[in-house]
This record gives structure tokens, C-alpha cells and sequence, in this order.
């Protein structure tokens, strides 16, 4: 390949990178990005070569799928997925495309987060089109702004693809409204996994008088419950927890936050599932409209 009439050794480029320990190991790789300036004829490689999208693949039911979403699968090399794209949208990717599974559970991840920023710059620059296909919507608790912000530091051509997120996803498949005037003017997604540095404000969550959703929360639903009564949350306000919300074995068990720990071992509930406590919750039964989930695929193509 060459550029400006200069000859461009796309083997030296690779090699490159891997020396500057972009690509390998020993120095964190967001770190390793600050301080190493991407040459032109890396930034050219990838301008010619790869792309990636990045597409939320949202909360399960492949009827939840944007045009462009499907678009994006069907059109892909190369398609990289978490562990929340669900099974009966996996049975949709192509046959003559590449899958990489790189999921995340609680104390087991196939990649880590550096290695899979890692893994999408190698493809790209290996000339691959690459679909990276994540559960929900990639800007939501998806850590997809890091993984576009690398890509982007390597000139690696990247577009968006929003995906329906799990709190309005299941909430819908559950009867449950985020707002509804008079009950709940708002509602605030808080990730149950925070940074030591970042700790969550329960006394403001409570002041909100929100809908609060809780993604990744089911480990820690004592202590989400504990933390909001002792900030001042009602004992009897209504919850609900949803497990594989939008997907065929969708359960949800309503309650109040008092109680929140003994539903969710009391009906032993996994990963993944959404936590919601608000004043909404109590509308889920005149609000329920899924009867079966095979209603909600009726009209999917085959």
C-alpha cells in the first residue's frame, strides 16, 4: 500500500504497535495511548482498511432490533458480543461471519476491558469489518464510549448504533412505566458496580423522589435496600425484579424495598436482571400486556 507515493509496510506498522505495547502487554493500554503519539501510516492502514460499529443489540427480544442494528450484523466480518446478546439474536448472525465471544459475568471475564479495546484495533487494522455488538445500548453502563475513544485515537473509522437499554426495554415487557404523571416525574439508571472513587450519593437518590433502576444489582440488593431506608426510602415503596427481562423466561416479582433481599433469594434470581423501585411499580399489574413471549415475535422475519 502506499501513501503520498510513499510505500507503506503494513507489516512494520503491526509490529509497530505491538513494540509501543499497544497491542501487548506490560503497560496499561489507555495509558499506553496518551503517551504514544499514532504515527500517519498507522492512522492511513486503518482509514483504508477496517471499521467498526458499534451496535446495542438492546435488552433480548431479537423484534427489539433497530433496521440499522440488523443491518450492521448481517453486513459484519467479523462480529466481537458480550453475554447479554441473547440466544434467539445470535441465531440471526451470518453464517460466513466470524464470532468472537468476549462476555463478562461476575468474576469471570473471557477478556479483560484493555484486551478487548486490544482485540478491536487489531481487527480493524487487519482490513476487517466489525460488528461489536453489545446487550442493551453500548452508552449505558456498556463502557462503549472507552472502546470508541481508543478506536478513534488509531483514525479507526467507528459509528453508533443506539440499542434500546434494559430499564425501558424491561420495563415495558413487565407493565412497568418509568414515569407516569403524578407518581414519577423522572426516573435515574444507577450501575450497582461502582468505582471506590465514586460512590453512590443514596440520601440524593432518595431526595429525587425518581423511579431508580438498578443495573447489576442483584448481589447487592441487601445493601441496595439497606442504603436506601437508611437515606430516608419508605419501607413500603413497590419494587420489582426483572430476570432475563424481553427474553422467553422472563420472570418479575414485585414487592416493596423492605423486602427486596428475600425476593431476590427468595426466587433465586441470576444474572442478568434489573432491579426498579418506584411508585410506577404498583401500575404493573393494570399495565401487563405480555401475555407469552412468542406474542412479541409474531411478526419476525424469518
Amino acid at each position: 500500500m502506499t501513501h503520498n507515493g510513499t510505500l507503506v509496510d503494513e507489516a512494520r506498522i503491526h509490529q509497530e504497535i505491538e513494540e509501543q505495547e499497544l497491542l501487548g502487554c506490560g503497560v496499561a493500554f489507555d495509558e499506553a495511548l496518551v503517551a504514544y503519539e499514532v504515527s500517519a501510516d498507522v492512522r492511513t492502514l486503518a482509514m483504508k482498511r477496517g471499521c467498526v460499529d458499534l451496535v446495542g443489540a438492546g435488552p433480548g427480544d431479537p423484534m427489539l432490533l433497530t433496521l440499522k442494528a440488523l443491518q450492521s450484523i448481517e453486513l459484519a466480518e467479523v462480529i466481537v458480543y458480550d453475554k447479554l446478546v441473547s440466544e434467539a439474536i445470535r441465531e440471526r448472525f451470518p453464517a460466513q461471519a466470524e464470532l468472537v465471544y468476549v462476555g463478562k459475568a461476575k468474576g469471570q471475564h473471557s477478556l479483560s476491558q484493555d484486551e478487548i479495546n486490544r482485540l478491536l484495533v487489531k481487527l480493524a487494522l487487519q482490513g476487517k469489518r466489525v460488528c461489536r455488538l453489545k446487550g442493551g445500548d453500548a452508552f449505558i453502563f456498556g463502557r462503549g464510549s472507552e472502546e470508541i475513544l481508543v478506536l478513534k485515537k488509531f483514525g479507526i473509522p467507528v459509528s453508533l448504533v443506539p440499542g434500546i437499554t434494559a430499564a425501558t426495554g424491561c420495563g415495558a415487557y413487565a407493565g412497568i412505566p418509568m414515569t407516569h404523571r403524578g407518581v414519577s416525574q423522572g426516573c435515574t439508571f444507577v450501575t450497582a458496580h461502582t468505582e471506590k472513587d465514586s460512590p453512590i450519593n443514596w440520601q440524593a437518590l432518595v431526595q429525587l423522589s425518581h423511579t431508580l433502576v438498578f443495573y447489576m444489582g442483584v448481589s447487592k440488593a441487601d445493601e441496595i435496600a439497606q442504603q436506601l431506608l437508611a437515606a430516608g426510602a419508605k419501607a413500603e415503596m413497590p419494587v420489582a425484579v426483572i430476570e432475563n427481562g424481553c427474553c422467553p423466561e422472563q420472570r418479575t416479582f414485585t414487592g416493596t424495598l423492605v423486602n427486596l433481599a428475600s425476593l431476590v433469594s427468595g426466587n433465586q434470581v441470576e444474572a442478568p436482571a434489573l432491579i426498579v423501585i418506584g411508585e410506577v411499580v404498583a401500575l404493573s399489574e393494570q399495565l401487563q400486556w405480555v401475555v407469552s413471549m412468542a406474542e412479541t415475535q409474531e411478526y419476525l422475519p424469518a
